[in-house]
């Protein structure tokens, strides 16, 4: 008798854990949203991502709404805008509520024991978890994971992920074995897959590089071009294993970048102008799709998205605890019935690599933006910058309005002959959240 039940129990839960999809987080680090085939690149090749994208509920006018990796990263585990997590930079120098904190880096860590993050929200439905690759915020464990790769600070070369860097540079296996103990435990996983790519070092294998070679590129740029291709690879093996586990119907794959990067051509292991942590298009825009075989079809979506909605999405597909006053959009049902969002307009926000205050993040305030339709006004803030200043010229003291449809470069500032339509937009920016501490070194002429 007591047999029968354990077996009723048992194939019971079995059910349950296939009810419910197991995530798996792609998450590009330094890629600019131009740099694949299926956007239109015609050198790099990325033909995994682009059959990824091509099963899958694609945007390609999607925003991450901070264009430097730590927050970014932040903002995908938490669901929450910088401002509001408070992590706005990669590497604290101060704090004017512990003046004599000995430890700046462990206080910024700690903000990560405030929130409710994926991992976190997941293990209480029963979700294994895993975390590789890129992760700043101390051990794996303190962002809820039951399992990883990064033994985080304080341990030797703690900073941003250790040993998690190694994933995909260095083959898939400790992911891999991950997903084939949880299938064995009958348990749904959840998958955060970062690798430190197309990320610097530029250190692709010669049989990669030597197909861009023959284009003649400048070698920083052919070395970039390919990290994309090695990149793409990497995720191309383990969405194949999951193929081969015969789970592949019943995962939702997530894909996004941190940020974007534009090489320079004349520096290798060195961003251009208006690329990694500006407000511009080279540093905010990158494709976002969500594949799940078993609930989405294809569908090429003209709607802006940004990648604050990438942790609602993924909490209700899960069924887990849904934080209240998320900023992001739940896109489930609008994917599953092909409706349209209802949303205009999506914000972002740009701080310094330096946090000079971690208890004060408008000291580090450079930009704030929207879009709203084809148009995205820009506005720029005098937060302290400690380096990168070359980063960030700041030179430009007029607002700055960019028509995207025709202009994606945003080369022309067409602000002066659209006053009204910066009025407009500069009130959704500051009816977003008040900014009491800084000044606006935009003038409104």
């Amino acid at each position: 008798m007591k047999h029968a039940l354990f077996i009723l129990l048992s194939s019971l839960f079995c059910l349950q854990a296939a009810d419910k999809p197991n995530i798996l987080l792609i998450l590009s680090d330094d890629q600019a949203w131009t740099d694949y085939s299926f956007m239109g690149h015609e050198q790099i090749k990325t033909p995994h991502l682009d059959k990824l994208a091509s099963e899958s509920v694609l945007f390609k006018r999607a925003y991450v709404p901070t264009a430097l990796c730590r927050p970014s990263l932040m903002t995908f585990a938490t669901g929450k805008y910088v401002h509001q997590h408070g992590i706005t930079g990669n590497d604290p120098k101060g704090d004017s509520q512990n003046p004599n904190d000995p430890d700046l880096r462990e206080s910024l860590i700690s903000k990560v024991d405030q929130h409710d993050t994926l991992a976190k929200l997941l293990g209480e439905q029963g979700y294994l978890s895993h975390q590789s690759g890129k992760w700043w915020e101390g051990n794996y464990k303190r962002g809820g994971f039951t399992h990883g790769m990064t033994r985080g600070y304080p341990q030797k070369g703690g900073r941003h992920g250790d040993d998690g860097l190694k994933i995909g540079r260095e083959g898939n296996k400790p992911v891999t074995d991950f997903v084939d103990m949880a299938i064995e435990k009958k348990k749904p996983f959840f998958l955060w897959y970062a690798p430190f790519m197309p990320h610097t070092p530029h250190t692709p294998p010669e049989r990669i590089l030597k197909k861009y070679k023959k284009y003649d590129l400048p070698v920083p740029v052919a070395k970039y071009y390919a990290m994309c291709e090695w990149f793409d690879e990497a995720c191309g093996d383990l969405i194949q294993h999951l193929e081969d586990k015969g789970v592949r119907d019943n995962t939702l794959i997530v894909y996004v970048c941190d940020n974007g990067w534009i090489q320079d051509p004349n520096r290798l292991n060195r961003y251009d102008q208006r690329s990694k942590q500006t407000a511009y298009e080279g540093g905010t825009r990158t494709p976002i799709f969500f594949s799940w075989p078993d609930k989405l079809k294809p569908q090429d979506r003209p709607e802006l998205c940004t990648s604050l909605d990438i942790f609602p999405t993924i909490v209700a597909a899960a069924g887990a605890r849904m934080p209240n006053k998320l900023p992001g959009l739940d896109l489930n049902s609008y994917m599953i019935n092909k409706k349209a969002i209802p949303r205009d307009h999506i914000f972002g926000e740009g701080f310094a690599h330096d946090i000079v205050d971690i208890s004060d993040h408008e000291k580090t305030l450079l930009y704030r933006w929207v879009i709203k339709g084809n148009y995205k006004l820009l506005l720029t803030y005098d937060g302290k910058v400690s380096k990168y200043i070359s980063t960030h010229p700041r030179t430009e003291k007029r607002p700055q309005l960019f028509d995207l449809s025709k202009d994606p470069a945003e080369h022309i500032n067409i602000a002066k002959d659209h006053p009204e339509k910066v009025a407009e937009l500069a009130k959704l920016i500051n009816d977003w959240y008040p900014v009491t501490k800084r000044k606006v070194l935009t003038e409104f002429k």
